[in-house]
């Protein structure tokens, strides 16, 4: 059964859409502009004789690991990937002027919005993910997907690993809802990322990570110590751009520039983690073509083709 859709022919019922007002009126809108939002967005191209599953989101493999773990040396480097070409309009990404992004050493919830370049939705919950990253005791991270692409833009911060962590999260939650934008607090609990009361009851009531988690950087290394706790998992390290500008060329939200805040830029596996203290490092080495200026530390439970409740977390900005 093809996963993380159900129903005939492996399409998502509409049913399993939260019937929210954004959501509403997002359809809406897509109705207004003359086209069929379930046919061709949310459901595939099906009437067209096209299937956007087979395409972009199963045909990539289901067996691959959710995200590659990627080699320590030359850290960030490694993890980065310059802005795809567009074949009728150029998109940038660059580090906007503003605040410094602030550490965050005992977080209460880590947030993570599965957002799209391609998605008319979005925007208000880039705005909102915004306003909790400054929030000091939330790590809330933007992670870009890639399964809007065929519509005719291509996101410039996506990554197909992206995509197959919300499925694998959709795929332990059992109740197969993977759409954009979607938040997922602390590896668990999952609201509409532009309902701001659902959201916020969420962060509210789901349980917080208390494994510790402390980062510095010193002697051109990064050093990560994890303290005790109950359980076990993987320790994740991923790069982070507090800001980056996007001018949108072409799709849903042409003519738009988009700031995205603490943008993931990729994923590096530092370990694994047994319930007793352990430390990490890795050499560190600034990329010149992206503008990283943090770095998340996740402790997670599962793996990273079946990634569990988050255990503990930091975010830390790098000189």
């Amino acid at each position: 059964m093809p996963f993380p859709f159900s129903g005939p022919a492996g399409l998502l019922p509409r049913a399993a859409f939260p019937r929210l007002a954004g959501l509403r009126a997002y359809l809406a809108e897509r109705d207004r502009a003359g086209r069929d939002s379930l046919g061709r967005n949310i459901l595939g191209r099906s009437i067209l004789g096209q299937n956007i599953l087979g395409q972009n989101i199963l045909g990539l493999g289901i067996g691959r690991a959710a995200i590659r773990g990627l080699a320590l040396i030359g850290l960030i480097a490694a993890t980065t990937a310059p802005a795809r070409a567009q074949d009728a309009a150029a998109a940038t990404a660059n580090t906007a002027a503003a605040a410094p992004i602030h550490a965050v050493t005992k977080p209460r919830a880590i947030l993570e919005l599965f957002t799209s370049q391609g998605c008319s939705a979005c925007p208000p919950a880039d705005k909102l993910l915004a306003e909790i990253a400054d929030r000091p005791d939330v790590i809330a991270l933007t992670l870009a997907v890639d399964y809007w692409d065929y519509l005719g833009w291509k996101d410039t911060l996506a990554k197909h690993g992206h995509t197959s962590r919300q499925k694998a999260y959709a795929k332990l939650r059992g109740d197969s809802k993977m759409f954009t934008p979607q938040a997922v607090v602390n590896g668990t609990a999952m609201a509409v990322g532009n309902d701001r009361s659902a959201l916020e009851q969420t962060l509210a009531t789901s349980r917080a990570p208390d494994v510790p988690v402390t980062l510095s950087v010193r002697d051109g290394k990064l050093h990560v110590a994890v303290g005790p706790g109950s359980g076990a998992g993987e320790v994740w390290l991923c790069p982070v751009a507090s800001k980056a500008k996007v001018d949108i060329g072409r799709g849903e939200n042409e003519g738009t520039q988009i700031t995205y805040h603490n943008v993931v830029r990729g994923w590096v596996k530092l370990g694994d983690w047994t319930g007793a203290p352990a430390s990490f490092e890795a050499p560190l080495r600034r990329p010149n073509d992206v503008d990283i200026d943090a770095l998340a530390v996740l402790v997670q439970s599962g793996s990273s083709a079946a990634p569990g409740p988050i255990l503990g977390a930091a975010l830390q900005p790098i000189p």
